[in-house]
C-alpha cells in the first residue's frame, strides 16, 4: 500500500541506520522529499546506495546531540536516531543516553519550529522483562533502571515522556511507535540482535548461540511490514503509543531451527549462560494497529527469512 505523500518534506533522524534507511526508501517510492541525517555511528552510507541519487534525497552527515538544522519547510520527523543492539549498550553507553535525551529535544525543537509532526521511535524495550504477556500499550513495564540493558531502556523511556510533555505543553503533534523485534535487508551482521547472530553463524557453518535453554520468545516482523506501521501511524491522528510488530510468537531455539532449515545448515546448537536482564518473553498486543491503523503484518517468516538470507550471504 503507497500513501500520498507527494509535496511532503521528511527528515529522518538516523536514516543511515537499518530502519531508518528503509523508512527513507519508503517515503522517497512514496512521493516525499526527504533528508536524512546521521552521523554514521552505526549507520552506514551503504544503506542509502538504491536510492543516494535521488533528486528528492539528500544526505547531512550530523550528530542530533550537537544541534539540528534543516532549511526550508518541514511537514514530518521520524526519530529513528539511536543505537540499538546489544552490543552498542556496552560500547557506547553514554552516546545512547544522550541521542535519547539531547537529540530527542532537538528533534522536538525542530518540530516545533517547523510545525511538523515528531514521530518518536521507541521500542518494546520499554515493558523491560514483562510481567504482563502479551503486552499492552496501557502497560507500564518491569525495568531495571541500572541494569546492563537500562542505557537503551530508560533512554527510550525518557524520550516517550519527553514527546508527550511537548505534546501537551508546546502544541508539537507527535506521535509514538514502539516497535518490536523487526529484521530484514540492511541489518548489521555484526550487530548482536538474534536475527543477524544466528544467520551470520549458520552461514559461517558456526555453531548456533542459543541463550539459557532457548524457551524465551520473540515475536519477528519484517522491516517492509514494520515500515508501514510507521507510515500509517505519522500520517493518523492517533494520539498515544502503538505498538508494532508481530503477533506470531516463537521460541528462540524454534527460531534457531527455522534458520538452520532455510539455510541449509549443518551447523549444531551451542547453548549459553543467559544474559542479564534479557526478557524471557516478548509477543506485542497489536489491537490498537489493527483498529486505529488498520494495520497488521503481511510477511511470513518464511519469505522474510529468505529476503533476509539473499541480503547476509552477499555480506559473508
Amino acid at each position: 500500500m503507497t500513501y500520498p505523500l507527494r509535496g511532503q518534506r521528511a527528515v529522518v533522524l538516523g536514516g543511515a541506520g537499518f530502519l531508518g534507511s528503509c523508512l527513507c526508501e519508503r517515503l522517497l517510492r512514496d512521493g516525499a522529499e526527504v533528508v536524512a541525517v546521521d552521523n554514521l555511528i552505526t549507520g552506514s552510507e551503504r544503506n542509502l546506495a538504491d536510492f543516494r541519487a535521488s533528486p528528492k534525497f539528500s544526505f547531512q552527515r550530523t550528530d542530533v546531540v550537537e544541534g539540528l538544522r534543516v532549511e526550508g519547510t518541514v511537514s514530518l520527523i521520524f526519530n529513528l536516531a539511536s543505537p540499538a543492539s546489544p552490543i552498542d549498550f556496552a560500547r557506547i553507553p553514554l552516546e545512547i543516553l544522550r541521542v535519547g535525551s539531547v537529540g530527542t529535544e532537538n528533534g522536538l525543537k525542530l518540530a516545533e519550529e517547523k510545525g511538523a509532526v515528531f514521530l518518536q521511535a521507541s521500542t518494546s524495550e520499554v515493558y523491560g522483562d514483562p510481567l504482563v504477556h502479551p503486552q499492552r500499550e496501557d502497560y507500564w513495564g518491569n525495568v531495571n533502571p541500572i541494569g546492563p540493558r537500562s542505557v537503551y531502556d530508560e533512554a527510550k523511556r525518557y524520550g516517550e515522556a519527553l514527546v508527550s510533555a511537548y505534546g501537551r505543553s508546546r502544541g508539537v503533534k507527535t506521535r509514538i511507535v514502539r516497535i518490536f523485534n523487526t529484521y530484514g535487508p540492511r541489518m548489521r551482521l555484526d550487530d548482536g540482535r538474534v536475527v543477524p547472530a544466528l544467520v551470520g553463524q549458520a552461514l559461517k557453518g558456526e555453531p548456533l548461540t542459543v541463550f539459557g535453554d532457548g524457551r524465551q520468545t520473540r515475536s519477528f516482523c519484517f522491516s517492509s511490514d514494520l515500515i508501514d506501521g510507521i507510515v500509517r501511524l505519522a500520517l493518523s491522528e492517533v494520539q498515544g503509543p502503538v505498538n508494532i510488530g508481530n503477533p506470531r510468537e516463537m521460541t528462540i531455539l524454534e527460531f534457531a531451527e527455522a534458520v538452520m532449515a532455510a539455510t541449509g545448515t549443518r551447523s549444531r546448537i551451542e547453548f549459553k549462560p543467559y544474559p542479564q536482564d534479557d526478557p524471557k518473553q516478548r509477543r506485542p498486543d497489536i489491537g490498537r494497529a489493527r483498529e486505529l491503523l488498520g494495520w497488521e503484518p503481511s510477511v511470513s517468516l518464511e519469505e522474510g527469512l529468505s529476503k533476509t538470507l539473499n541480503y547476509f550471504r552477499s555480506m559473508v
